[in-house]
């Protein structure tokens, strides 16, 4: 059988670039050479597309300026050779990009445009979950509970002393924990909405929600949906951000994850079953990373939704999914069977 003409888009024009590199290279590592035929698009943090042997170090400069051609008659990818373009077609593209331009639907809209089936949320439900304050409110539509939350536009400013703290000041549309601070009194909130508008205009403040942090990996589609073990963070203190460690793949200076969560049999079911709840009400498809709290009560609560969550070595999803039965090979042949077929093969 011919291998499936597969293209990985990686990197990125956001502060998500060096984590998605990283991705890349775990799905170089796990990507059948007997099945796929890929094709490598890493985009620089400036911007500039173009395709390289792969996502090793020097891919920046080793490669030929190229481009996802939004003409359905072409459906692939537009690749500059010797002053003219040519055109290589695509089966499937698999977006391995994390955060803004990544997660927000805005690569979405382009696989749209070209007709490519893609790996991944769509465009919608992109655009909903990159947006926590409308991840929240659609998530409560479906019963689901979130932490109190205000939203502040971008020249709003909050009112400290009406604040119930400790709470977390957030950008809504960031990842990674990019501009987020935990604030425990009024004199803090102003420094840290200004940190928050250095990834973005629309600010999130939420009240900090008693519990455990939870994870849970779904993969799949409509009803037919796979969940991962769950996972829990224990913090000695601040809160989690292993992305931004300078050598997250030693661990976290404040963190430790423990797959399977220690917790009873009872509350791992509740956990997965609010994951596919929060996963169906916000129309997520192929992939998905829910992180909640357990709360003393035995209740969860949405923290956010991750809809390309980080494959790195480190990464919670793929150890979520390990634990569970999933090789990382396994979920991407499943995900891309879910963006060419509409079925989890």
């Amino acid at each position: 059988m011919a291998r499936v003409r597969i293209g990985i888009i990686f990197g990125g024009a956001c502060e998500e670039h060096p984590v998605s590199v990283k991705s890349a290279r775990e799905v170089a590592a796990n990507l059948d050479p007997d099945r796929y035929e890929p094709f490598w698009i890493g985009i620089t943090e400036q911007g500039a597309w173009t395709l390289c042997a792969g996502p090793e170090t020097g891919w920046e400069d080793d490669g030929r300026p190229a481009m996802l051609s939004p003409d359905r008659n072409v459906r692939g990818l537009l690749v500059l050779d010797q002053g003219r373009y040519a055109e290589i077609g695509l089966d499937v593209v698999l977006p391995v990009l994390h955060g803004t331009l990544g997660e927000d639907g805005a690569i979405q809209g382009l696989l749209e445009l070209s007709g490519i089936p893609y790996v991944g949320c769509d465009v919608q439900s992109s655009a909903l979950c990159m947006d926590k304050s409308l991840t929240y409110t659609v998530a409560r539509s479906a019963g689901i509970a979130t932490p109190t939350f205000w939203t502040l536009a971008a020249n709003e400013e909050p009112d400290p002393a009406r604040l119930p703290y400790p709470v977390f000041v957030k950008p809504a549309r960031s990842g990674s924990s990019f501009g987020v601070t935990k604030v425990s009194g009024a004199d803090g909130v102003a420094d840290a909405v200004a940190t928050a508008r250095l990834y973005d205009s629309k600010v999130l403040i939420e009240e900090a929600v008693v519990g455990s942090e939870v994870g849970c990996a779904i993969l799949g589609s409509d009803l037919d949906l796979v969940a991962g073990e769950v996972d829990q963070i224990a913090l000695s203190h601040g809160f989690f951000k292993i992305h931004q460690e300078a050598d997250p793949e030693s661990g976290s200076e404040n963190s430790t994850i423990t797959v399977p969560a220690d917790i009873p049999a009872e509350a791992r079911a509740l956990v997965q079953a609010t994951a596919k709840t929060v996963y169906r009400a916000l129309g997520c498809r192929g992939l998905s990373r829910v992180d909640m709290f357990l709360t003393g009560a035995a209740t969860v609560v949405l923290n956010e939704v991750n809809t390309l969550p980080g494959l790195t070595s480190y990464s919670r999803y793929p150890r979520m999914m390990a634990a569970a039965g999933w090789s990382l090979a396994g979920v991407i042949d499943r995900t891309v069977a879910l963006a060419l077929t509409g079925k989890v093969q």
